[in-house]
């Protein structure tokens, strides 16, 4: 596949590295000479100096040919206009655009991104997937990661094994026999900032950060069965009131009823603003780290503390005063990822990357095949991935011991009439059936080949 990728920040060089590393004819561009030439360096793909929106740079990136566009560029604006000079004068088939302003998304301007005024195929709004994504988290505590796929049917979670995990050392066989009638599979384990395939022998330790996929009618249970039993919180402070800040909160408004939740914005102009635009959420102006401003917010009281400013560090050290405070739980939006581990051995319960986030909802609309849904489990380890078993595959009609998957994948749900399955050697995947799984990177195209229809590749 030839794409062209309009951006060379953190998310476009993370789509480009998931797509160069599985063959794909991948072309960068970006005016930042310096970010240009990193990637030509460190990266397998060919990179264009140059301004992403104008004909002859996209001309020259390979437009002309190319099956995708993808533009995330800093720029709504470039990012839009791109799609449409792609659309206009080389016919791309496919255009996604990642567009941030709020004010471009709103539901009365539901008609400009149409094929007949602005043609863009696909729009990634970061803001809406974080905040979707943080607001998941709210509503299962304990867990650091939460992602809903086969329509809300299966729950993917991300839990850590602590002092009171009462399944650490069990063998992942015996799992079965100790929950007979829970439907979990355990599909990744972190241990060492590692990523690994469990097989039936395997054990999760103290301090492991453990996937599994479960019937989301389960879901209290199996977080019961991982040690915890934690209550929906009812109160929330959010420290930025930028656009996820606000976005975050609007969806607390609409989406979780009975929760209270204060913000707090270090610029006053700005605070103001988002006063306004918030009808049940107390704005403070100030900063997250004045202890003053903490307790004003009533941090002590807090069930839920969430750092979501433009600053990494702003919010590690932010999420770490409200811990001390007495915030029993915190989630600190964090896009570097060397933090990551780091973080962990702090205390801060959960960690949200944007970049992450936006790269999985983009790789979703990339993927070959009857791809449903995706969510990377960090960038170097591999994908979750929802898939429609079509008659056509080899995985039909046999029993998933015959069905010789590929190195690297494993099998965490089938769902079949709206009904969850828990994987077993003898079950059996029917045509049509939905098909939760984790494959390593390096089985991706495998896996691809499983879900597609023949004529994709004859």
């Amino acid at each position: 596949m030839k794409v062209v990728i309009c951006g060379a920040g953190l998310v476009g060089t993370g789509i480009a590295q998931h797509l160069a590393g599985e063959n794909n004819d991948v072309t960068i561009v970006d005016q930042d000479a310096t970010l240009v030439r990193k990637i030509s360096e460190t990266l397998d793909v060919r990179s264009i100096h140059g301004h992403a929106s104008q004909p002859d740079i996209l001309e020259q990136a390979g437009a002309q040919d190319a099956d995708m566009l993808i533009a995330v560029t800093f720029s709504d604006e470039i990012n839009m206009v791109a799609c449409q000079v792609g659309h206009s004068l080389f016919e791309v088939p496919t255009k996604i655009a990642r567009i941030r302003q709020p004010g471009y998304l709103k539901p009365i301007w539901g008609d400009l991104f149409t094929r007949d005024n602005m043609p863009i195929d696909v729009i990634i709004s970061p803001e809406r997937e974080v905040a979707r994504a943080i607001g998941r988290r709210l509503h299962v505590p304990g867990a650091f990661d939460v992602v809903p796929m086969a329509n809300g049917l299966v729950s993917v979670v991300g839990v850590r094994c602590g002092e009171e995990c009462p399944i650490v050392n069990t063998p992942m066989k015996q799992l079965t026999e100790l929950f007979p009638e829970l439907n979990i599979t355990v599909v990744g384990i972190i241990r060492n900032d590692k990523g690994i395939l469990p097989n039936s022998k395997d054990r999760m330790l103290k301090g492991d950060d453990v996937y599994f996929v479960c019937d989301s009618s389960h879901l209290s249970r199996a977080m019961a069965a991982f040690g915890h039993e934690e209550e929906e919180g009812r109160t929330v402070i959010i420290a930025g009131g930028g656009n996820i800040g606000l976005t975050l909160a609007e969806e607390i408004e609409q989406e979780h009823e009975g929760v209270r939740s204060r913000l707090i914005e270090f610029d006053d102009q700005r605070a103001r603003s988002v006063a306004q635009q918030l009808e049940q959420t107390m704005v403070l102006s100030g900063d997250v780290l004045d202890l003053e401003i903490l307790e004003e917010a009533h941090v002590g009281n807090t069930e839920t503390f969430v750092a979501v400013s433009n600053d990494d560090e702003v919010n590690i050290i932010g999420s770490l005063l409200a811990k001390r405070a007495g915030a029993k739980r915190t989630i600190a939006l964090v896009n570097k990822h060397s933090y990551g581990q780091l973080i962990t051995t702090l205390g801060i319960d959960a960690v949200v990357n944007p970049r992450v986030i936006t790269v999985s909802s983009i790789l979703q609309h990339v993927r070959r095949g009857r791809i449903r849904g995706i969510y990377s489990v960090r960038e170097d380890f591999g994908e979750v991935i929802e898939a429609e078993a079509l008659e056509t595959s080899s995985l039909v009609g046999k029993t998933l011991k015959e069905s010789n998957l590929p190195k690297g994948v494993i099998i965490g749900a089938i769902v079949r009439d709206e009904k969850v399955i828990a994987p077993r050697g003898d079950t059996i995947i029917d045509k049509n059936d939905s098909v939760v799984l984790l494959s390593t990177y390096e089985a991706i195209k495998q896996v691809e080949k499983l879900f597609s229809v023949r004529v994709d590749f004859f």
